[in-house]
């Protein structure tokens, strides 16, 4: 990815995320670091993280969006990944990466959805 920073919108008491492009894994691990210190920042309540505009998902990107979910629910943070394409989804059920731990959604207004069911 071009820039070291990804947009994050707020949205209520919610993060939107929205990953686009190609991320080598540098750009993936600052991002860890960004989303986390702006969930401890804002104080949000959830965290939508949008990967449907990736062009890859490897299992590296994948393991560090786990990550960041675990991350961000230590910080009392609700997570959801929406946006996971079929063949990305085939990918990596193939390629064994857990992914049991993270909440996701078909797109961001059923990603929205769950975030508010799992703050209630």
């Amino acid at each position: 990815m071009a820039t070291d920073i990804v947009p994050i919108i707020r949205v209520g008491t919610s993060l939107l995320v929205s990953l686009q492009g190609d991320m080598d894994d540098e750009a993936v691990l600052r991002l860890e670091g960004q989303i986390t210190r702006e969930v401890a920042r804002t104080r949000a309540k959830g965290t939508l993280i949008d990967v449907s505009g990736l062009a890859v998902v490897d299992s590296f990107i994948a393991r560090v969006i786990s990550r960041i979910v675990a991350m961000v629910r230590l910080l009392g943070c609700e997570a959801v990944v929406v946006g996971i394409q079929p063949a990305v989804a085939i990918t990596l059920v193939e390629l064994g990466v857990d992914m049991h731990q993270v909440h996701t959604a078909l797109n961001a207004g059923k990603g929205m959805e769950l975030l508010q069911r799992l703050q209630a």
